[in-house]
């Protein structure tokens, strides 16, 4: 992990201490010393002391032993208390609800999986998914929530937490779903589209590369940006609808009005069981986004390809290989199925909740 720069000035301290908590987090159980900390983050030993301490008062850091000596006393060693705190993740899809706890180094502690039906109107789907959260969490864990991260088709507005037009269930059209399920369990909401809380995950635990796509295919088809280290949802919180690029102008008609989109063509492929003419076509599309951002690796996720992981990454690989070839030998771009397979959209959505504890709400 590369060193972050913090900064000594009083109006950052909850900046600094992000940067301290994220350092333990990525240290995981091994721990690490106070003097490590300061050179990583470039703050004074002095103010690592401070926000450490802070930190064990609030019950989110303890010793962890001591470390040899290599010249001096023995460094103290420290470590996150992950189970201080807790994240639910949504993943809302068409069909099914995935839901589970992770603590806050992101590991997951639960998990549950139910039939959902999208189109059942608000009431059911929010009914659902509260019965679903209960369900999962023990008195323990309930007193620990820090809040719950919703991963669902888009289009939707991330800031404001307002689905748009779902493609095929238009009456989620403009449904303020944060605010509501927020009434409904009384704990703090995050929404995002379910590619956006993956890719997410994905970049906090160090999955990706610096810039990547994750590919989700499952009940339909989407895309996650990570640009340069950086999350990229777009100015209106629109990017990532990759499913809706027409590659066949005379195709069949998507579900979103057009015709052609690759979308449309993939999943009619998977319904026929032409699995290597779905991945083709994914690789198409993936082709098209390496071209077009110069990214360094695309991740496929998605139940789809969790069922056939060898066959889509094979396929796509295939296909960026050869478009790489025809442009005179550019570097073939990595292509890997994500870890997590159909649980990674609600893992990511549990990312949502803890990422701006550790200072990482812009991956």
């Amino acid at each position: 992990m590369a060193a972050t720069v913090g900064a000594n000035l009083s109006a950052l301290r909850g900046h600094n201490a992000a940067l301290v908590l994220d350092l333990l987090r990525t240290a995981g159980e091994p721990g690490i010393s106070r003097l490590e900390l300061a050179e990583r983050t470039g703050l004074t030993p002095q103010a690592v002391s401070k926000i450490t301490a802070r930190l064990r008062a609030d019950g989110l850091a303890v010793e962890a032993g001591r470390r040899a000596s290599t010249g001096g006393k023995p460094r103290t060693v420290l470590r996150l208390l992950a189970g201080a705190g807790h994240a639910v993740g949504l993943h809302l899809d068409r069909d099914e609800l995935h839901t589970v706890l992770a603590d806050l180094s992101g590991a997951v502690v639960a998990a549950r999986r139910a039939p959902l039906d999208l189109g059942a109107g608000a009431d059911a789907v929010l009914g659902a998914a509260a019965c679903e959260v209960d369900a999962l969490l023990d008195a323990e864990a309930a007193r620990t929530v820090l809040g719950v991260g919703v991963a669902v088709p888009g289009p939707l507005d991330h800031a404001a937490g307002v689905l748009h037009r779902v493609t095929g269930f238009p009456q989620w059209d403009g449904f303020p779903l944060r605010d509501a399920l927020a009434e409904r369990l009384g704990l703090p909401v995050v929404v995002d589209k379910d590619t956006n809380a993956a890719a997410l995950g994905l970049a906090l635990e160090g999955e990706g590369a610096r810039s990547f796509a994750y590919l989700h295919l499952g009940t339909g088809l989407g895309a996650g940006l990570v640009l340069d280290g950086s999350l990229y949802r777009g100015a209106r919180t629109g990017a990532g609808e990759f499913g809706h690029q027409v590659i066949q102008l005379d195709g069949p008609v998507c579900g979103c009005g057009n015709r052609g989109c690759i979308e449309a063509l993939c999943l009619a492929a998977v319904a026929s069981g032409g699995l290597e003419e779905a991945a083709r076509v994914l690789g198409e599309g993936a082709a098209n986004l390496v071209s077009l951002l110069d990214i360094d690796a695309v991740l496929l996720g998605g139940r789809t390809v969790a069922a056939h992981e060898e066959c889509f990454v094979r396929g796509v690989e295939r296909v960026m290989a050869a478009r790489a070839h025809r442009e005179g030998g550019a570097p073939t771009i990595p292509v890997r199925a994500a870890p997590g397979g159909e649980s990674q959209a609600a893992e990511g959505a549990a990312h949502m909740i803890l990422a701006p504890m550790f200072g990482r709400d812009s991956v």
